[in-house]
């Protein structure tokens, strides 16, 4: 039976709860903006979900990404962000961190796994010498050539 996509979504200290009651899984973390969902993203978030058994998705608030990104972003609120991303049949679980810093979440989740983009070296991605030092993984996956949020934003502005 398929989850419907409200199911997935769970406040922080909610998913910290269902990540500490399933140890039988191997938990997957990322975190990002992932602000308009393009397929460079569906793939990444594919190739994170093979890594383990059970997907985290952890976004950065509105606040956050307006910080990261600038003025105008994000473009889709955090609510949506989190509907559009739990929708996917590869992401189990869907939540947010508050400040500039996934650490406190990745600590709490205490995941078997962490993975960023290719844009990441592994020894610089947050949290990577935390899950290495409890006998996890930390991986930089390759991106998809040619797509990226800031430059759907600039094409859609033209």
């Amino acid at each position: 039976m398929l989850r419907t996509f409200q199911s997935k979504i769970y406040s922080p200290s909610k998913i910290i709860q269902v990540c500490k009651k399933i140890k039988d899984k191997k938990i997957v973390f990322t975190n990002g903006c992932f602000d308009l969902v393009h397929v460079g993203h569906v793939c990444y978030l594919q190739q994170a979900r093979k890594k383990g058994d059970f997907l985290v998705v952890v976004l950065d608030t509105d606040l956050s990404v307006r910080k990261l990104k600038g003025k105008g972003r994000p473009i889709n609120t955090l609510k949506n962000r989190m509907a559009v991303l739990a929708a996917l049949e590869c992401v189990d679980a869907v939540t947010w961190f508050s400040g500039s810093n996934p650490l406190p979440m990745i600590e709490k989740i205490h995941p078997h796994v962490l993975v960023k983009g290719g844009d990441w070296l592994v020894h610089k991605i947050i949290g990577s010498e935390q899950v290495l030092s409890w006998g996890g993984e930390v991986f930089a996956l390759p991106y998809v050539k040619g797509y990226s949020t800031t430059k759907l934003v600039q094409k859609i502005s033209f």
